[in-house]
């Protein structure tokens, strides 16, 4: 009999495990993992590094970063937010560091340095670690020594417990055991990924990274008319606008930017099939006039250089070559012989230009899902069920995500400490 089962050998378990064999050194706990390894998405996040949280420290900014969560997490994270984390990890050896973006890394760069905190952790306070246990069943039971308990049911063990945390990330078969037990489940579809576009505009420069600003056009081929219920869609996204670095590949386009705006319109891009229009501004801080303007401008100044040579915006030259081209402008004409056409082609490519979105691949550094269990039925003083007493939850499982950055695992942070807290009878 245990007083606590964590399910979940992941961050937001071992979290929860951890804070609550601190706080009451006196219960028995436990944590059931399904495979043999237990911490995976932490050692491959971050590209190895683990992005651990992010540098944002005003719980009103922090919660503009989950495009689902927003509105629950606000007062979670005034009891526990990245400042908390940092000082959880630094208590215990492990200092973090702040890149320009905001991200926050463990100072050695390495993933390890989470997981051997974690371990040392576990170890030290006598936490079960339990590998290749597989729950097949949730069971409450009536105890006519301890009231209520949980039985948890492995495909070879029977376990039980006083408090059951829930923090399997998302895991398809959980929520189906959770729906058995009344809770309602939100569908599930992919977020953060990266776009698959094939366009001799982005052809051949794969490597190019800029700041850019992406927006959502709608699901229709280029040149098609919008259609009623199309423009109602596209009212219901007219906020599915991105703005940061942009990165081309070989099968399209990636870096922040695209991540935003996948996170932002999982659900809009998940009715579309994935096959959807995007604008582009590679020039964030001009409009299609204004760099029209502009152009008109360097016409004069450069009129005896080449146009394809002679780069006068912060853009990669690659990419700016590639404009060129597009806006029927030869490698060997000069400033002066570019006829007005030219430059209003030159000045929308730079500013509105229009890829078809074929699809799409997983983020190889985050894995998140759009979805999970209904945030209504969720006390978020405690990250306790509202349908049943002493089941607990935290981490992907509900239907919480965020944008890439580390936020993701300071919902996990968050969650496991709260639900932590009133497991252990501590929240004053």
């Amino acid at each position: 009999m245990y007083d606590l089962i964590v399910v979940g050998g992941g961050a937001a378990g071992f979290f929860g495990a951890i804070h609550v064999a601190e706080q009451r050194p006196d219960l028995k706990v436990a944590i059931l993992e399904q495979g043999n390894k237990v911490l995976s998405k932490v050692r491959i996040s971050g590209g190895g590094r683990c992005n651990v949280t992010h540098a944002e420290f005003n719980p009103a900014e922090l919660v503009k970063a989950y495009p689902r969560g927003e509105k629950e997490l606000r007062g979670p994270f005034h009891v526990f937010q990245p400042s908390d984390t940092v000082a959880f990890f630094e208590a215990r050896g492990v200092p973090l560091k702040v890149e320009e973006d905001g991200r926050m890394f463990p100072e050695s760069d390495s993933s390890q340095s989470i997981i051997d905190c974690f371990m040392d952790s576990v170890n030290t306070l006598g936490i079960h670690l339990i590998k290749n246990a597989l729950v097949v069943e949730i069971i409450p039971v009536e105890s006519p020594v301890h009231g209520k308990i949980w039985e948890v049911k492995t495909k070879s063990d029977s376990f039980h417990c006083n408090h059951l945390l829930l923090a399997t990330g998302s895991s398809q078969k959980m929520w189906n055991l959770l729906k058995v037990l009344g809770h309602r489940i939100i569908d599930p579809v992919p977020s953060l990924f990266t776009f698959h576009i094939t366009d001799t505009r982005i052809e051949g420069i794969q490597g190019v990274s800029t700041n850019a600003r992406v927006e959502l056009v709608s699901r229709e081929l280029p040149g098609k008319k919008l259609s009623g219920a199309i423009r109602t869609s596209s009212k219901r996204s007219a906020g599915l606008t991105s703005e940061g670095p942009l990165l081309i590949t070989h099968w399209g386009m990636s870096g922040p930017a695209i991540l935003k705006l996948s996170a932002w319109g999982a659900r809009i891009l998940n009715e579309y099939n994935y096959r959807f229009r995007i604008r582009v501004n590679w020039t964030p801080d001009y409009h299609q006039e204004g760099m029209y303007a502009f152009l008109v401008e360097v016409k004069e100044v450069e009129a005896r250089r080449t146009v394809f040579r002679t780069c006068p915006l912060e853009i990669p030259k690659r990419l700016w070559r590639k404009l060129v081209l597009a806006a029927g402008i030869t490698p060997d004409q000069k400033w002066a012989e570019v006829q007005k056409k030219q430059l209003q082609q030159l000045a929308a490519q730079l500013t509105s230009t229009e890829f078809l979105v074929e699809g799409k691949s997983p983020f190889k550094e985050e894995f998140v899902t759009a979805g999970g269990l209904d945030l209504r039925e969720i006390n978020f003083k405690t990250f306790e069920s509202k349908l049943h007493e002493r089941l607990y939850f935290a981490g992907e499982i509900l239907n919480i995500d965020a944008i890439t950055g580390g936020y993701n695992f300071q919902n996990a942070w968050t969650g496991a400490y709260l639900a932590a807290r009133a497991i252990t009878g501590s929240e004053n």
